[in-house]
């Protein structure tokens, strides 16, 4: 079955993984998504395997970002080059990139120029920082524009302790997943008007909408948010606690006066219920050191796999805390399709897609001897 961007032509200009990872959700959906990349390649290829220290012949996190895309490698550069690039443009609806606005600028990839050749497209722009401001053109990984700059590592650090550490491209992935929604809308709003727009993201953006509760609240109220531990929160019932073998799970009761019955129902503890000390929401958080407390004990006594029965019997809201081999084979995880194929390694298409614009075998022979085309 055709997916929903099929006929869609992209042409993508990004490296690492914030573009990359739109581009590979595009292909998904059916777009012919052919990337752009230096002669010597996008240079998260090679990472992965410097960074193990050993010579495996695949990359999991490339092929992730880049599968069913097709690969030009082009000095774009260069005069000769960049005209290769504008013509896949002019043919292109979509030019996606993470590059930063200055060398776009300076490569006469901007979107002005690009929109005054080709007036339907849709120009996508994913950056650490913006595209105007003092630090538009800063460099920029998601730990840092998205991470740390803007207040999620503080918010999830207890006093005393260190910043918690970012796992690989967790704000990267989120923000080409707004890539692909701003795509979508103006392809859509192309249909009605017949023209292109721009369209933007960046990672800063991102991360201070990620922790927007704790902005709003500062914005509106002039109140500043504090890193919660088990012990120091507004609600004990949603957070963390293990049982006797160690496993960790999450309690959700969100809404604690209502769903605290049913966690007592399932601890076997009714004398908590007419605690005084535990009897309502706002006696819960004033007392939470004692009742994690006493739900610690209490968890202490059953494996959290007993633990769990009770809760499902008595319709109490939980999650297990797992780790990323139990999450591969969770059926739930499976049955939502949440793991897609990823086809072969993405490879150098350059020679096809030079042909599809219309060059013949000699002028491609010319163009490898310009160093134009590795």
């Amino acid at each position: 079955m055709p997916g929903p961007m099929e006929g869609v032509r992209v042409v993508e200009l990004g490296f690492w993984v914030a573009g990359p990872s739109a581009g590979g959700i595009l292909a998904d959906w059916g777009a012919d998504v052919v990337k752009i990349e230096p002669p010597d390649g996008d240079p998260f290829r090679g990472l992965f395997l410097r960074g193990l220290g050993v010579d495996v012949p695949i990359n999991p996190p490339f092929e992730l970002d880049n599968r069913g895309k097709r690969s030009i490698a082009l000095n774009y550069a260069e005069p000769r080059g960049r005209e290769i690039a504008l013509e896949l443009v002019d043919r292109a609806d979509v030019f996606l990139t993470n590059i930063r606005p200055g060398a776009l600028d300076r490569a006469g990839l901007d979107y002005a120029s690009l929109a005054a050749r080709n007036p339907r497209l849709v120009y996508a722009s994913v950056t650490g920082y913006g595209l105007t401001g003092p630090d538009r053109d800063r460099a920029a990984f998601d730990i840092g524009a998205f991470w740390s700059r803007t207040g999620i590592a503080a918010a999830l650090t207890p006093a005393g302790t260190d910043p918690p550490y970012q796992r690989g491209a967790m704000g990267d992935h989120t923000a080409g997943i707004t890539a692909v929604a701003g795509i979508s809308a103006a392809l859509l709003a192309r249909s009605h008007t017949g023209r292109g727009q721009l369209i933007s993201t960046s990672l800063l953006r991102l991360g201070i909408f990620t922790l927007g509760w704790d902005t709003n609240i500062k914005l509106r109220m002039g109140a500043s948010a504090t890193p919660m531990t088990r012990t120091k929160t507004p609600n004990p019932l949603i957070s963390c606690y293990h049982g006797s073998d160690g496993r960790w799970f999450w309690l959700l009761g969100l809404q604690g006066d209502r769903l605290w019955p049913d966690l007592i129902r399932a601890i076997g503890r009714p004398d908590l219920l007419d605690d005084a000390r535990f009897c309502n929401l706002s006696g819960r958080r004033e007392n939470c050191p004692e009742l994690v407390r006493e739900l610690d004990a209490v968890f202490a006594t059953k494996p959290t796999s007993e633990w769990a029965e009770m809760f499902d019997r008595e319709g109490v809201w939980w999650a297990p805390v797992q780790t990323v081999d139990e999450v591969i084979d969770d059926p739930q995880a499976i049955a939502c399709g949440a793991f897609v194929d990823v086809p072969l390694p993405l490879g150098q298409h350059t020679e096809e897609i030079l042909l599809e614009l219309g060059y013949n075998w000699d002028a491609i022979a010319r163009l490898k001897e310009e160093k134009v085309i590795p």
